[in-house]
């Protein structure tokens, strides 16, 4: 039963969790909202931590608080920064690790698996890069597998830069503009917790179809 509270206060009723960090913190909010969004996608060991709900949190608490002290233009610049140096920590680590446990006679890190990683993140790298800041746990996992896969640093850079700047300016600029709406605000736990399914739609699209093909492939 703590757990659920604890999700409860953490992950659905961010606008509350906000509120109380704001009052405690004051300036020091901006450290703390930097380091959840940086340790989200910078270490590999936290994917749980919010992201979009967070992001879109933060913007409607923002615009519907003005004289609270957190200003969404300076959160999103921040923020953005928080994204991007995450990526390249996450990708930096597994670039680090890639070579060190996966041995050409291996049995199961075999370097053959991470020859095949190299020649996908050359080939869909880019489009992954980007779109996997739109997907929970994906944001956080390819990253690490890019550096591990060997990606060609300069085109990680670009487009983890490109996909981080889309992903907060989306998800706060949509909570600047429906925060304001008073049914937004009356009902902001049911908005988290939607935002929250909806994310994972697609990662469960994809665990279903890769479990289905599995299937197929043992007929």
């Amino acid at each position: 039963m703590n757990y659920i509270h604890w999700f409860q206060e953490n992950f659905i009723h961010l606008d509350k969790s906000l509120e109380h960090i704001v009052s405690v913190y004051g300036v020091w909010v901006y450290a703390i909202l930097f380091a959840i969004v940086f340790c989200e996608t910078g270490l590999v060991v936290t994917p749980f931590l919010p992201g979009d709900a967070l992001l879109f949190a933060i913007g409607a608490y923002a615009a519907s608080h003005s004289g609270s002290g957190l200003q969404w233009p300076v959160a999103m610049g921040l923020l953005m920064i928080a994204a991007i140096l995450g990526n390249l920590v996450n990708f930096s680590i597994g670039r680090a690790l890639g070579g060190a446990i996966f041995k050409e006679n291996a049995l199961i890190l075999k370097k053959d698996y991470l020859d095949r990683a190299h020649v996908f993140f050359e080939k869909h790298g880019p489009k992954a890069v980007i779109l996997a800041r739109f997907l929970p746990i994906f944001r956080t996992l390819i990253p690490f597998v890019a550096g591990m896969a060997s990606m060609e640093r300069s085109r990680f850079v670009l487009h983890t830069v490109i996909g981080s700047v889309l992903w907060v300016f989306l998800m706060m600029i949509a909570g600047v503009f429906f925060g304001r709406i008073p049914w937004v605000q009356s009902h902001f736990e049911a908005v988290v917790l939607g935002i929250i399914v909806i994310s994972m739609i697609p990662v469960a699209y994809e665990a279903v179809s890769q479990f289905l093909e599995s299937r197929r492939s043992r007929r």
